[in-house]
């Protein structure tokens, strides 16, 4: 029964890096992300490393990353010197704000765009102007996504 525990965690941890991949981003930090939603955490780099079979310089890059993310965060491990990281408190409601965040500023940006081409193509201006809708729409979304998953008593 471990066997086929460890199995399927391994399987997560690399569907999860394979998942990650197919959006642009490393395949390791999506298997690092995998092991820190099985376990949660504190997890040192040396244990990333050796777990995953990965340099120690991949696991600093990749931690960094989905620190930047906010779904892991540094962490102290009591008598310890080396780093740790553990699960963020919410790591979800984070990616969703990240992704409303970017949402807004491709909305602001294709907005700029708008008012610098005037005199452009009424057809150009529409597509702009249906670009810029569909990016205030997933902020709206992502952000109320959010707020539920946050609040989920509201529900």
């Amino acid at each position: 029964m471990a066997d086929n525990r460890n199995a399927a965690a391994d399987h997560f941890v690399e569907s999860m890096g394979l998942h990650f991949e197919a959006d642009g981003m490393p395949r390791i930090a999506g298997r690092i992300l995998g092991l820190f939603i099985l376990e949660g955490g504190p997890l040192s780099f040396a244990v990333l490393a050796e777990r995953l079979k990965i340099s120690r310089a991949s696991v600093s890059t990749n931690t960094r990353l989905l620190a930047e993310m906010g779904v892991i965060e540094r962490t102290t491990v009591s008598g310890e010197r080396q780093d740790y990281f553990r699960m963020a408190d919410s790591p979800y409601v984070c990616l969703l704000h990240k992704m409303a965040d970017r949402a807004d500023k491709a909305a602001r940006m294709t907005d700029q765009a708008v008012a610098g081409l005037v005199e452009s193509d009424p057809d150009v201006r529409r597509r702009l102007g249906a670009f810029s809708e569909f990016q205030r729409a997933i902020a709206t979304s992502a952000k109320r996504l959010a707020n539920s998953i946050r609040n989920p008593a509201k529900h």
